[in-house]
């Protein structure tokens, strides 16, 4: 198997410490393939996927079920995270910094100019919703 570019394949992490390379990424449709190929391997499972980004986030998320390592890999970034208890905190990040979106904790990420950031998630039960 040849190099692959994080940012267009992404990475499923499972159980038994295996590492299955993802078809391309299409777009908010892709996640739907993404849980019917590994979503038998249930809060254990991990996605690894690399975003670039030119604007603020329109949208928050949160994962129930595990935490989110995201680590800023170009530029910088600002992660706002809405805590169960009603709390927010912000975090800077710029490259080679990352945070960690505890799980339960809304968030979303405003950026001024650019940002790239590598994402590994426990995405089993993520939710949208407007910002």
């Amino acid at each position: 198997m040849g190099a692959r570019k994080l940012s267009e394949s992404f990475l499923h992490l499972g159980p038994g410490a295996t590492a299955v390379p993802q078809p391309p990424f299409t777009g908010m449709e892709w996640y739907e393939g993404y849980g019917m190929r590994h979503g038998d391997d249930g809060a254990e499972g991990r996605l690894v996927s690399q975003y670039i980004f030119t604007e603020d986030w329109d949208s928050w998320e949160v994962h129930p079920k595990g935490a989110e390592v995201v680590i800023c890999t170009h530029g910088a970034m600002v992660l706002t995270q809405e805590f169960p208890d009603g709390r927010t905190e912000t975090v800077a990040l710029s490259a080679g910094e990352y945070a960690v979106n505890p799980p339960g904790v809304w968030h979303t990420a405003d950026v001024a100019e650019s940002a790239t950031a590598v994402f590994i998630t426990a995405g089993e039960g993520t939710q949208h919703r407007p910002r």
